[in-house]
């Protein structure tokens, strides 16, 4: 991945009542990339918000989630990238709260947004796994969960999550992801070892 112009998807939903939602954290981690880096607003493009870096593009898209491939498509091919060159940062249910992992391609897990995603560009991009927890039960309680705002108790890790995820993002840029990984990890290892 090194030296190369990079679009980086942040996934959620559009408008205040989702903001600060779990299924939200993508969004979250690309306002975090773009305050760290003080680039210019969001501008509306791609069916989505964009701004820009000096090798890279962070969208939003306004799809909402389950139609994110056709924001994240339309920005792919009028830059002419790759798959490989493209990063999402998402929400998982699969991890614990805080948790990162970091691939390239595989499955979207029931992820709508990735499923989305797959169904345009194809699944070889970069996915970001944030860990959002699970709430334990299936069906609708699922959907309530995800899409409910952030607990109190979840604020102390998520903000060092996220500080990590945009403080060390030149390390992704470079395609040090191992060392990324254990880098944004490293903050809530030292908070679990304090508490």
């Amino acid at each position: 991945m090194p030296n190369v112009f990079h679009l980086i998807v942040g996934l959620g939903n559009p408008g205040a009542e989702y903001a600060d939602t779990r299924h939200n954290i993508g969004f979250m981690a690309v306002d975090a990339i773009a305050a760290r880096y003080k680039l210019p607003g969001w501008k509306k493009k791609f069916k989505g918000v964009v701004t820009a870096g000096s090798s890279f593009i962070l969208l939003k898209s306004h799809t909402f989630m389950n139609l994110s491939g056709e924001s994240v498509g339309d920005a792919m091919r009028f830059h002419k990238l790759t798959p490989e060159n493209v990063i999402v940062f998402h929400d998982d249910l699969d991890l614990q709260p805080g948790q990162v992992k970091i691939k390239q391609g595989g499955g979207a897990a029931g992820h709508n947004g990735l499923k989305s995603i797959d169904a345009h560009i194809g699944p070889g991009y970069w996915r970001v796994r944030l860990g959002i927890g699970h709430p334990g039960v299936k069906g609708d309680a699922v959907l309530n969960y995800v899409l409910s705002p952030f607990a109190k108790t979840d604020r102390k890790w998520l903000e060092l999550l996220l500080a990590a995820l945009a403080g060390e993002f030149d390390l992704l840029l470079e395609g040090k992801t191992a060392e990324y990984l254990k880098k944004v990890s490293s903050p809530l290892e030292e908070e679990d070892r304090k508490s």
